[in-house]
């Protein structure tokens, strides 16, 4: 039934589900892009009361192939100091999520991966959940031997006890059904006792034609990934405006669970391949090809978030993509572990700005109401340098890199009417200085308010609110330059928040 959520449920099952299949002879890689008027305030009331059958999980998809012990071990002490209401870090990180999606790869070492956050979310407690994810497009090469550990690992999962409350329900999302060896892996998971909720890349009218399934995860559904350069700009404001794929998925599933997608962000023109000794290589066309954006404009995660909350009575499960896949640099969580040779695009760009965000935006989809505003909270995120630049790099630029905008992105969390002034000045000028005649002047009401302001060349960014001419938060990107000439080509986004006084 859709809005139950079975990944939580109190039921020794599991969910299978891949992202990147070829699954029933069809793969879904789409692009984007975009355009739009220069200077906007769009804004949302919070306390808005919605609608709420049960109330649905969000759960946060984390990549065990870039986590060591250490990486894993630290992840869960943050869940474990914020969710208790102690201390955590600084800036402190309060969490609405309720668990994580393991994403494994054929590799062995993984296993012990995934026993130590088994491990460390039950030494936690708080009721977090995982489960795991099987990216079968690695999956699909094993040989059978492989294929039999799998399958006995996801046994051991299910013989874990689901009524213990410190206990993780185990859980595990799979694509396809891959054929290796003259056995299907169909076959495998109807011997078990699970849900099956793939993600399918494929015509969402045919879903409900296929009875083995139990639901269907939307993994591009956070995107809008049907736009491409040849978008007229009335497509590309449609797109931007209602990220429409749920609509088709849900109608196509019927009854069936819905997992929906949440993701800020889409960039990656890797540099791993030829030598893999070298560090911080691009992934070009000599190795794993992966050299393309998708329009992450317009405020994409607050206004995705908003969608899903309008519509948390259809939806089962929110997933947030991701919490530290750097090689596509959607992560929201804190930069540890090992990356995939991401560095040359990832060192220096934090993004824990959004998991703060993913904190009230969750809270709003799982009670069905937008939390009181206690405090200004501002969060601003960019591209590092104009989109037309030219880099000596020996990869060129990501495919679609035209179909983006050079702004500076401002969410405003205020907490009653304000004037906030975006400007963009030099990064040695006094920080309490402001050009008024070049800034961006607006009244913004108690709220939501999304604006944003033209990137400069040389210049960082900087938002203040002030209320009756005194200036109440004044934040600036400390350590952000809009580089004209950059030495390789980066499309990752710098991510910086702060947060002003409570009420």
């Amino acid at each position: 039934m859709v809005g139950i959520p079975l990944v939580h449920a109190a039921d020794p099952r599991i969910i299978l589900y891949k992202k990147d299949s070829t699954a029933l002879g069809h793969r879904g890689v789409h692009l984007r892009v975009a355009r739009r008027r220069p200077m906007e305030l769009h804004t949302t009331t919070a306390g808005v009361q919605m609608k709420a059958a049960v109330i649905p999980p969000v759960d946060v998809h984390f990549a065990v192939e870039n986590a060591i012990e250490a990486a894993i071990n630290e992840t869960f002490n943050v869940f474990a100091t914020t969710m208790d209401g102690e201390a955590g870090p600084e800036p402190k990180l309060v969490v609405a999520q309720d668990g994580f999606v393991l994403n494994i790869g054929r590799d062995d070492w993984m296993g012990a991966r995934v026993d130590d956050a088994y491990a460390a979310a039950e030494s936690v407690g708080n009721g977090f959940k995982l489960c795991l994810s099987l990216d079968m497009t690695t999956f699909e090469r094993c040989n059978v031997g492989f294929q039999d550990m799998l399958i006995t690992r996801i046994n051991s999962c299910i013989g874990v006890n689901p009524s213990s409350p410190h206990s993780p329900v185990k859980g595990v999302q799979l694509v396809e059904v891959s054929q290796q060896h003259g056995r299907s892996l169909r076959t495998d998971w109807e011997t078990m006792h699970v849900y099956f909720v793939p993600s399918l890349f494929t015509n969402p009218a045919i879903l409900n034609t296929l009875p083995f399934l139990d639901g269907v995860f939307n993994w591009n559904g956070g995107w809008p990934t049907e736009l491409n350069e040849l978008s007229s700009p009335w497509q590309i404001e449609q797109a931007v405006n209602s990220l429409n794929t749920d609509a088709l998925f849900l109608t196509g599933l019927s009854e069936k669970t819905y997992i929906a997608a949440v993701s800020p962000w889409f960039f990656t023109i890797g540099r791993m391949a030829a030598l893999l000794t070298i560090v911080c290589q691009h992934y070009g066309p000599d190795t794993w090809n992966k050299n393309w954006i998708y329009r992450g404009d317009d405020w994409l995660f607050a206004k995705r978030w908003e969608e899903l909350i309008a519509m948390r009575d259809r939806v089962g499960i929110v997933e947030v993509i991701s919490w530290n896949d750097y090689g596509e640099s959607h992560y929201i969580g804190p930069i540890a572990g090992a990356q995939p040779n991401s560095q040359a695009w990832v060192d220096g760009f934090d993004h824990q700005g959004w998991l703060e965000m993913t904190s009230y935006y969750a809270q709003a989809f799982k009670t069905g109401s937008f939390p009181i505003i206690a405090e200004d909270r501002v969060f601003v995120w960019a591209r590092p340098h104009p989109k037309d630049a030219s880099a000596p790099d020996h990869v060129p630029r990501p495919r679609f890199a035209d179909l983006t905008d050079d702004f500076f992105w401002v969410v405003v969390f205020a907490k009653s009417p304000a004037t906030a002034i975006l400007h963009a000045p030099s990064p040695n000028s006094d920080p309490d200085s402001i050009d008024r005649g070049a800034a961006m002047i607006v009244d913004i009401p108690a709220g939501i308010n999304k604006l944003r302001y033209p990137l400069l060349p040389g210049r960082t960014m900087a938002v203040r609110l002030e209320r009756s001419g005194k200036a109440e938060l004044n934040y600036r990107a400390e350590g952000f330059v809009f580089d004209p000439t950059p030495k390789v080509y980066n499309f990752n986004a710098w991510v910086g928040w702060k947060a002003g006084p409570s009420s």
